[in-house]
């Protein structure tokens, strides 16, 4: 069932919600809680499928908050309230409605979306795209015992993640943390397999993934290693390495479908590691209500952290050899977006110890010419 509600009020949006439930037959709500969307038209259609598709495993009501400002002053000084009501087959196992508000009204949607929250129900809020810098603190955020994010959408994912970590606030999470929720379990299952002491670790991944930093960050405060970024072509995720004095424990997932499990000692394992769909990740954020302390402890860990260990006894020869070999190899090690330091050129290494060499003569000379007046004015004054 379809309602289309133009310029109207909150009062007239839950009596339409509740005149469609009878009319299907349902006397009471039926459901968990109340998942507040804030998009655009563009991304709309797709953040609906998606809580559409993760309602059936949480009954919710989705709120779809579009904000439609308008660009001229006319339209922002005219106030409207617009709603698309959705029930039964076409909201999934929920309600779905769509609000779009115009004008000032726009400034001002947590006055718009309060009435219509389920009562006595838990409230979460979902940024697909555009999310605010501290989710806390915006007024819809401030509604909500859970916020999602997703710093893959951001213009620049990684230094998404340190603002993530400067804003958090318990009941904050990241859709790039729940990506790696396969990764991470199947690590911790192959050290219960099999414990050993891991001396360091590699993440290997595509660049700008923030997945990728999450993981490395991960094993980074869990392990107590450190953890060495690798840039590949992806998808995603493609390879984690954790050294031991056994040998290395590998999960390698090349093709974003299957992984393969390779322990010392045992025979490679197929393991299911598929890249899944955002559905899927809502339907598993929905599953808990409480603060993730892991997340927080994660993404507060900063990315620097992640890099490759620099020898300062290394020579400047050393340093032009690994430079070589790394650009000629595949794929290339990086230092997690850091800076890499400045590589001295093998011919600049080279000519360094000839002006040294030439310098001094001249300086021994220079010493001797400034001794021999004196040595001469002595040997006068004695004749």
């Amino acid at each position: 069932m379809k309602i289309d509600l133009t310029d109207t009020t909150s009062s007239k949006i839950n009596a339409a919600l509740m005149d469609a439930r009878r009319a299907g037959g349902a006397g009471a709500a039926g459901m968990v809680l109340t998942l507040v969307i804030v998009t655009d038209e563009g991304s709309a259609y797709d953040a609906l499928k998606a809580a559409n598709d993760a309602s059936r495993e949480h009954p919710s009501r989705t709120l779809a908050v579009i904000k439609r400002a308008g660009r001229s002053p006319r339209a922002r000084a005219e106030t409207r309230l617009d709603a698309e009501i959705l029930v039964g087959s076409d909201a999934g196992s929920g309600e779905t409605v769509v609000l779009r508000m115009h004008g000032e009204l726009a400034a001002h949607a947590q006055s718009v979306v309060l009435p219509l929250l389920l009562p006595d129900a838990p409230v979460v809020v979902w940024w697909p795209e555009n999310s605010p810098a501290h989710p806390a603190q915006d007024p819809l955020g401030a509604l909500a015992q859970r916020r999602i994010t997703d710093a893959v959408t951001a213009e620049s994912p990684v230094g998404q993640l340190a603002q993530r970590a400067q804003s958090y606030t318990p009941g904050d999470t990241d859709l790039a943390w729940t990506r790696i929720t396969g990764w991470r379990s199947m690590l911790a299952a192959a050290l219960d397999q099999r414990p050993a002491k891991v001396t360091s670790a590699v993440v290997e991944g595509e660049s700008y993934n923030p997945s990728v930093e999450l993981l490395g960050l991960w094993l980074t405060t869990r392990l107590h290693v450190p953890v060495e970024r690798v840039v590949t072509g992806g998808p995603g995720i493609t390879s984690v390495t954790l050294r031991t004095k056994d040998g290395d424990i590998t999960l390698d997932r090349p093709d974003g479908l299957m992984g393969t499990l390779s322990m010392p000692g045992a025979p490679d394992r197929q393991v299911a590691l598929k890249r899944r769909e955002t559905s899927e990740l809502i339907a598993e954020e929905l599953r808990r209500l409480d603060p993730d302390d892991i997340y927080a402890t994660s993404v507060r860990t900063p990315v620097e952290r992640l890099r490759e260990p620099v020898n300062a006894e290394t020579t400047a020869a050393d340093k032009a050899a690994k430079a070589v070999e790394a650009a000629t190899a595949a794929p290339v090690r990086v230092t997690a977006k850091v800076p890499a330091e400045p590589v001295e050129a093998p011919a600049k290494a080279a000519e360094a110890p000839a002006k040294a060499a030439a310098k001094a003569p001249v300086r021994k000379t220079a010493a001797a010419a400034k001794k021999a007046p004196a040595k001469r004015a002595t040997k006068r004054a004695g004749s």
